[in-house]
């Protein structure tokens, strides 16, 4: 296929790639509608969702493409997939040799995606794909960037701990982003494929990359609409680690912020110990005439830096971004 222009600020291994499809595989006319499908080991059911996604679709009247991204499974997922190519001619198929990740299944996928709207979904079952054109409809009001299912119930594994977490960490991207955020890293989204380009290459490997797509589009003031949904409980096994994932998406919200919006992460603290530092320096006048604890000195002067620190980066984003 043609190289797409985005293409030259992707890593070389990763900037072009071929995908096998059914007889509508070599019409690059634009389309309305590329909907990004990552697949990994899911042999048991993705031909299931396959056919949930195109049914839905042919059914809409947009003009589509099914990007389903097999990421080196180990099971039959892409065999499965290539057998089942001559009955879906939107859906074409991209092997990757390596596993890469959701996210990096999603960031070259949108890359190479010949729609103006790109849907993310998931093959395993959870999310209601028959609603992906209700979304793309919903991007017909040029307010809105980006469409995102908020889902109404957390089914995954580790409940117990995942939700006070994911709450945990959805309050901390509404303060930093100043928006109301219902879900935070939903897979369900649709969103214009043109607004989503410089922000691709923020794009992290894995399940946090739903995080990033949704913090980017709020702190450059993209505006996006929360649908509620159903969310059903997955099929086949989840990929989902509690700990290390979590972590990364606490990371990933600080990143972020930081990225476009620095002064949000690193002045409130700045200031908190410029105030506490004079106050207790107020103390240290009134307590010990003429001298200061040493502890004061080291809060104000950690204050002062982490101030500087806070002008300088915003000073390089602005820059970086020409405000």
């Amino acid at each position: 296929m043609e190289a797409d222009p985005l293409s030259l600020d992707l890593p070389a291994a990763t900037a072009h790639h071929h995908y096998r499809g059914g007889p509508g595989a070599q019409q690059l006319a634009p389309l309305q509608v590329t909907i990004v499908l990552p697949c990994y080991n899911e042999q048991d059911h993705v031909l299931d969702e396959v056919e949930r996604i195109t049914v839905a679709m042919d059914a809409s009247g947009y003009t589509y493409e099914l990007l389903a991204i097999d990421d080196a499974s180990t099971d039959r997922t892409l065999a499965v997939l290539e057998e089942a190519l001559p009955r879906y001619p939107r859906m074409h198929l991209m092997p990757f040799r390596r596993n890469g990740g959701s996210g990096t299944a999603r960031r070259i996928g949108t890359a190479e995606a010949r729609g103006a709207v790109v849907v993310w979904t998931d093959a395993d079952m959870t999310y209601p794909n028959e609603r992906i054109p209700e979304f793309v409809a919903m991007l017909d009001d040029p307010s809105y960037d980006q469409v995102v299912g908020a889902r109404r119930s957390e089914e995954g594994t580790h409940k117990i701990l995942r939700v006070p977490a994911k709450w945990i960490i959805r309050k901390i991207a509404e303060k930093l982003t100043n928006s109301e955020i219902p879900d935070l890293n939903s897979g369900l989204r649709a969103f214009r494929r043109d607004v989503s380009l410089p922000y691709l290459r923020l794009l992290p490997p894995g399940f946090s990359c739903v995080t990033t797509i949704t913090l980017a589009f709020l702190s450059n003031q993209h505006d996006i609409r929360y649908v509620p949904i159903d969310y059903s409980k997955r099929a086949g096994t989840s990929k989902f680690h509690f700990v290390k994932d979590a972590y990364r998406y606490i990371l990933q919200v600080l990143r972020m912020v930081m990225y476009f919006n620095p002064l949000k992460v690193l002045m409130p603290p700045a200031l908190w110990l410029l105030v506490i530092g004079v106050a207790k320096a107020i103390y240290d006048i009134v307590a010990h005439p003429l001298r200061f604890s040493v502890n004061t000195v080291l809060i104000f002067i950690t204050g002062l830096v982490i101030a500087a620190l806070a002008l300088l980066a915003d000073l390089i984003v602005r820059s970086r971004t020409g405000e």
